[in-house]
């Protein structure tokens, strides 16, 4: 079957434009936004041959796998939209739950602290979703500004449905190698309906204690040792919690805390490493 989006999403106001192949959803979506599109508008594909992850990294799509982009035109601040990566990892969560019940999981060294049958779909700060341990989904929040003072922003979902790359520095997984036949149009439907439940916890910024909390719930390798990238120094320590901005917090050994807005987060043996 094709794409399509669920029925909650069509009576919410959303739209979808699906492509055999794209150079990058999220540039699209951009470009769409600076000619005038209102926004809640997907784009959706099985194959982006250009795609990117944070800090530029490529970041391609075989085949099979999945590459959906939000287009939204939000009435907040830049620093609330940003927030919806987190949102966006939610609803990501929900729809794999709900469209991939058959899946196995394991345990990958980078999913911190996993032993206490925590095996399910994890959300990895700031911006991943992994299954047992392994990445299975990136997520990207791009912007640009209009002419009009506001931004077009566009969140980037990709998803290792029938394969995952070889060649990147932690585990990675897909759905087939976790056992799901659950394919990219299935996943884009429940992921379009899960999206307009959590848009709507989250009420503009609004519900954001809400939405970290049950992001925490869900939390990959909370309380696990962690060690964080930033600007090229490494900082050790717990994964403390998430604060009430969705900044990542670390608890070092002396009690003291360290509050990172960005940076490249690494759990259990990884961490130690």
């Amino acid at each position: 079957m094709g794409f399509s989006l669920a029925s909650t999403a069509i009576a919410a106001g959303y739209r979808l434009e699906a492509f055999d192949a794209v150079g990058s959803t999220n540039a699209l979506a951009l470009e769409r936004g600076q000619a005038g599109d209102a926004g809640r508008l997907w784009l959706v594909t099985k194959r982006q041959e250009a795609g990117r992850g944070r800090r530029g990294r490529a970041w391609a799509t075989q085949e099979g796998n999945l590459a959906a982009t939000l287009l939204l035109v939000p009435d907040v601040d830049l620093k609330h939209a940003a927030t919806l990566g987190f949102v966006a990892g939610l609803s990501l969560a929900d729809a794999l739950a709900a469209a991939a019940p058959d899946i196995r999981f394991g345990i990958g060294v980078d999913g911190g602290d996993l032993a206490g049958g925590r095996g399910r779909f994890e959300l990895k700060w700031p911006n991943d979703v992994l299954a047992g341990g392994a990445k299975l989904s990136g997520i990207l929040l791009e912007s640009a500004m209009l002419d009009d003072g506001r931004f077009a922003l566009a969140i980037g979902i990709g998803v290792n449905v029938v394969a995952h790359p070889d060649d990147t520095p932690y585990p990675a997984t897909s759905l087939a190698e976790l056992g799901s036949r659950c394919d990219a149009e299935r996943l884009f439907l429940a992921l379009s309906d899960a999206w307009v439940e959590n848009e709507r916890l989250w009420a503009g910024g609004a519900g954001l204690a809400a939405v970290r909390s049950r992001w925490l719930a869900s939390a990959a390798g909370l309380g696990s040792a962690v060690a964080v990238r930033i600007d090229g120094e490494v900082v050790r320590g717990v994964f403390d919690t998430i604060d009430d901005e969705c900044r990542f917090v670390i608890r070092r050994d002396d009690g003291s805390q360290v509050t990172v807005a960005a940076g490249d987060v690494h759990f259990g043996a990884v961490a130690s490493a």
